[in-house]
């Protein structure tokens, strides 16, 4: 599958991830980024041809230029595409990994304890239809699979 956008997928009962996906969306002025919930099924068959396991929540992940990425590489390669001083984070991804995803872990690890947990995943508003792999507008159809 070849896209010109990125796609960031996300716990989408995640009080947290629901969150950073506002806050991404606010500031993506460049309309680089497509959304999707890990639960939904569209994106598991999307993420199902790059071997990421259909029950995968422990981070976001990123699809980018046909390659995936997770936990603090993925958010550093997001925040590098926002607007605001986000972009400036990005030389982080210079530090090795096992030095950036501990933190990442951690906070992921009680994302549910500190922030809270929807009952069933996020739903775009009219707006951001588009920004999303399930809204009626997303710019991805079945057909592309």
């Amino acid at each position: 599958m070849s896209l010109s956008k990125s796609i960031i997928f996300f716990d989408g009962v995640c009080n947290l991830c629901n969150t950073s996906i506002d806050f991404i969306i606010n500031r993506d002025r460049k309309d680089r980024f497509l959304v999707g919930a890990l639960q939904d099924q569209f994106s598991k068959k999307i993420l199902a041809s790059y071997q990421v396991k259909a029950d995968y929540l422990d981070s976001l992940v990123l699809l980018e230029d046909e390659k995936i990425f997770y936990k603090s590489t993925a958010a550093l390669k997001i925040a590098k595409h926002l607007s605001g001083l986000w972009p400036a984070l990005y030389p982080l991804i210079f530090l090795p990994t096992w030095l950036r995803d501990p933190v990442y872990d951690w906070i992921g690890k009680n994302r549910y304890r500190w922030f809270g947990k929807k009952n069933t995943c996020r739903l775009p508003s009219p707006e951001e239809e588009a920004k999303f792999l399930s809204g009626e507008n997303s710019p991805i159809k079945t057909a592309e699979l």
